[in-house]
């Protein structure tokens, strides 16, 4: 199976908004644009949420169905490893496979040594297509890469066969993930991790680097905007060379973990993949999720309500729902907005505070990170959320749309 040049992950927290989704890329595809959908959701999410894989495909089969979509689509089982990838076996055909439990665990030395000796013709002077200077590498750059990432290769590896067995092996695409580490990856130290990947036997057709910056999740990127270009265009490159030099596949591509709007940054992700002919598959887990809310307080109401609800759910609960997502939020709980304050907010009022617009003074980051980890919240109220759902579901799907079109796929592939 060969991944689409450019795809589009959208996590879906309670398995409602499919249709809404699918509309925005059919209208994409109106306008020229040639995106594939990937519906995707992790291991975690389904526990909270109290769904399985199946549901997930269930909702994307039901909106491919339904939209009379007859072009390629994905379910992605999101951040997997060895101890979860079963679940998703027969409901998945997209894996992203998770190593960051194995990052910096050390591989066993003969392994590390036996990859020092196959990366020695790169020693010495490293010349990248597309990289002005060549890279200076020696015996260490490789030992340290080594150290570094080549358990968690093995790791994918042993993961990926074990999906091949399942599955077999031209039934899916792969996924690996190496964005949850401390530093952004280097071009050599990218380039040796393609190596890595290749020397495992895997597939890979994308691929999650970490970049400089914060990727908060549902809100906008902070950092150096021209660092970030920089190692963008950088890692395009090298990913083009390692597919020369690794025999890896032709449509292996980035891939941005927490790529919902990081609004800033499009205009430079759109000139260089432009720019380099390249592919490019972004992740936009919450944003969906926030768009329900948003939805349910902008219908009054019993809508305005349960949002509310939500909110005063989880204000007392803070410090547990932020735990799990703690290196992806920037939250002081002390500046969030009383239970007691949002009470009495009009919808108007609760919209402009959650709604990713910058240039409303009301918008509040903080408001709505912690609405983006309060989803467990919403499933412990059960069918009174899900109900509201459907009640509510052409003012929810219209938000949804909108914002998946207007603000993430025209600004990054228009």
């Amino acid at each position: 199976m060969n991944i689409r040049k450019h795809t589009f992950g959208m996590g879906d927290r309670f398995a409602h908004q499919g249709h809404a989704q699918l509309d925005a890329i059919l209208k994409a595809h109106v306008l020229g644009l040639s995106i594939h959908p990937v519906w995707n959701k992790s291991n975690r999410e389904h526990l909270l949420v109290g769904t399985q894989p199946d549901d997930l495909r269930a909702e994307a089969e039901a909106a491919v169905a339904a939209a009379g979509w007859t072009d390629d689509y994905y379910v992605d089982a999101d951040h997997i490893g060895i101890t979860t990838v079963d679940w998703f076996i027969n409901a998945s055909n997209f894996y992203t496979l998770d190593v960051a439990d194995f990052i910096g665990k050390p591989a066993h030395p003969a392994d590390v040594d036996s990859f020092v000796g196959d990366m020695a013709k790169y020693t010495g002077s490293l010349t990248i297509p597309g990289i002005a200077t060549p890279i200076a590498v020696d015996e260490s750059t490789v030992g340290s890469a080594a150290y570094k990432f080549l358990c968690a290769i093995q790791e994918a590896g042993r993961t990926y066969r074990h999906i091949v067995a399942r599955k077999g092996a031209d039934h899916f695409i792969t996924e690996i993930s190496v964005d949850e580490t401390d530093l952004p990856q280097s071009p050599v130290e990218l380039f040796l991790i393609l190596a890595m990947i290749a020397r495992e036997g895997i597939p890979a057709q994308t691929i999650a680097p970490k970049f400089t910056g914060r990727f908060n999740k549902g809100v906008d990127y902070v950092g150096s905007i021209a660092r970030f270009e920089a190692e963008f265009d950088q890692d395009l490159c090298v990913i083009a060379h390692a597919i020369r030099e690794f025999g890896l596949p032709a449509s292996l591509k980035l891939s941005i973990h927490s790529g919902s709007d990081k609004f800033s940054l499009y205009p430079t992700i759109n000139r260089l993949i432009k720019q380099h002919n390249a592919g490019l598959h972004v992740k936009t887990a919450g944003t969906t999720w926030l768009e329900e809310v948003i939805g349910l307080a902008e219908a009054g109401g019993e809508g305005l309500e349960i949002a509310k609800a939500i909110y005063a759910g989880a204000y007392p609960k803070a410090v547990d729902l932020i735990a799990p997502y703690a290196s992806v939020v920037d939250i002081g709980i002390a500046e969030l907005p009383t239970p007691e304050d949002v009470a009495v907010w009009s919808a108007e009022k609760f919209v402009a505070t959650l709604r990713h617009d910058q240039s409303n003074p009301d918008y509040n980051v903080q408001f709505r990170q912690f609405i983006h980890v309060s989803f467990k919240v919403a499933a412990q109220m059960g069918t009174r959320y899900t109900d509201a759902l459907k009640k509510f579901r052409h003012v929810i799907a219209r938000n949804v749309t909108h914002n998946l079109l207007e603000r993430h796929i025209k600004p990054l592939f228009g």
